[in-house]
């Protein structure tokens, strides 16, 4: 293959007598040759013409285009005639300086798209260190590398192997230190020599660029790893005497955060708050906008709203920050009130009051000390935020008033444990296959953090796999002694 050919980079240079031979060589073959008649276009569905027109051959490997930078004309020449002697599928480019060579390197801009030639993609740039930098600024304090780092910064994407002579070998090392991929030595080097060494530099390059994508992707799953994990609450109970367990489990791969949200503080009145919500959807939009309902909901608990008035508040926090008027989400709201204020003892302790709310989110379970789950009333839910306007008749969250025995434990969770499927069918596990599955669990002997993950994982196992939607589970028990979380 001739070292220059008719894919040359527009604005480059041409080798001396390249174009002028090629054209020569061109007209005596035209020439010589008899005159013949074109052949036929074979029909793509033709067998006779698939026939005729011979086996076929695979196509040849892309020649590696090369951008020679050499101010000596002479040298450029017998780069050309080593290349020729490789044999190699190598396409060469020739400029004089960097500033030519800078033209043919930067990529298309809109004007170039408007009409003006487009840049060749080179897989490789060879540098000759004794040629002029022709920088606009040259450093006072010269390393005899100052056209190769101003190279690197216009091609940081291009392999670069630099030429030196034979009293530079230790200007080639340093110019593989400071970032070029080889160097050789301008009158030691051969036509194979040549071609190995600029197939091993793309090749070299090649390999840091993955490995460079490689260590970006890696800080950034980092990154977001641990601003996922800080957007995880952090539960406000300190004087509840409460155990609080809770498992989270995105549906997406390689996430830590989803849709699903929760948080539990205490106000200064003794009063416990605690919220379990889900926002339809799957992607980190929506996880956001579960992290911007959590943060809101705590700020109105600690701003003193409760009850229908902190809902409206939160559904007109939803409207505001959701990206489609589409976009809902459903919560569970349970407020326990101080225990000093009941009044009514038995024979183990006090009976709490708590209001529950719920808005079109499935009910908690409340765990009995006879190992049998009960799911709570849910006759008193309201729509999911989001659905209605505020000022509708319908979209009202009224309170259910519950009374909680000494030793009372509830289970609050995200639909995403309930949908997963039983079997290969289409049957869901559903609220009452939960309870049934959690009251086994129970009379194993399972509490706390054991109960709840041998729980997820059977609800895996009978879907036959991870669940795709996100999960979140909390588990609220009362404890005698200081709260302990799980």
């Amino acid at each position: 293959m001739p070292a220059t050919g008719d894919g040359r980079a527009p604005g480059a240079a041409d080798l001396p007598g390249a174009v002028d031979g090629a054209l020569a060589d061109r007209a005596r073959a035209r020439s010589a040759a008899p005159a013949t008649a074109p052949a036929p276009i074979p029909h793509p569905r033709s067998d006779a013409s698939a026939a005729a027109s011979g086996p076929r051959t695979a196509p040849s490997a892309a020649p590696l285009k090369l951008l020679v930078i050499e101010d000596d004309a002479s040298d450029a020449q017998l780069l050309k005639a080593a290349v020729a002697d490789s044999g190699a599928p190598i396409e060469i480019h020739w400029a004089r300086g960097l500033e030519q060579a800078s033209e043919l390197l930067a990529p298309a801009s809109a004007a170039a798209r408007r009409g003006r030639p487009r840049s060749t993609d080179f897989s490789c740039v060879l540098l000759d260190l004794a040629a002029p930098a022709d920088l606009p600024h040259p450093s006072d304090a010269s390393d005899g590398l100052e056209g190769l780092h101003e190279l690197l910064r216009r091609a940081p994407h291009t392999a670069v192997v630099v030429l030196t002579d034979a009293a530079g070998a230790e200007l080639g090392a340093a110019a593989v230190a400071a970032g070029a991929q080889d160097f050789l030595i301008k009158h030691e080097t051969d036509g194979p020599l040549l071609a190995r060494a600029l197939r091993y530099a793309v090749e070299r390059k090649r390999a840091d660029e993955s490995q460079r994508r490689l260590v970006e992707a890696e800080l950034r799953g980092q990154e977001n790893a641990r601003l996922q994990r800080h957007l995880l609450p952090t539960p406000l109970l300190d004087g509840a005497g409460l155990s609080f367990t809770r498992r989270y489990r995105p549906g997406r791969r390689r996430a830590l955060l989803g849709g699903d949200f929760y948080d539990a503080v205490r106000t200064d009145d003794g009063t416990v708050h605690v919220v379990i919500g889900d926002v339809c959807g799957h992607g980190p939009d929506e996880a956001a906008l579960g992290v911007a309902l959590r943060i809101a909901w705590r700020t109105l608990v600690f701003a003193g709203l409760t009850g229908e008035a902190l809902l409206t508040t939160l559904q007109h926090v939803l409207e505001h920050e959701r990206r489609s008027d589409e976009i809902f989400a459903t919560l569970c709201m349970l407020v326990i009130e101080p225990r000093e204020a009941t009044g009514r003892l038995d024979e183990l302790g006090a009976v709490e009051t708590a209001r529950l709310y719920l808005a079109g989110h499935p009910a908690p379970l409340l765990l009995g000390s006879d190992h049998k789950p009960v799911m709570l009333p849910a006759d008193l839910a309201g729509p999911a935020l989001g659905l209605l306007p505020c000022d509708d008749c319908d979209a009202v969250w009224p309170a259910h008033r519950l009374e909680l025995r000494p030793g009372w434990r509830l289970l609050l969770y995200t639909d995403g444990l309930i949908e997963g499927r039983v079997g290969a069918g289409s049957r869901r596990l559903g609220q009452d296959g939960l309870a049934d599955l959690v009251g086994d669990h129970l009379a194993a002997g399972l509490t706390r953090g054991r109960l709840v993950d041998s729980a997820i994982a059977e609800v895996e196992e009978l879907n036959g796999g991870a669940l795709t939607d996100d999960v979140a589970v909390l588990l609220l028990e009362r404890n005698p002694v200081q709260l302990i979380l799980g």
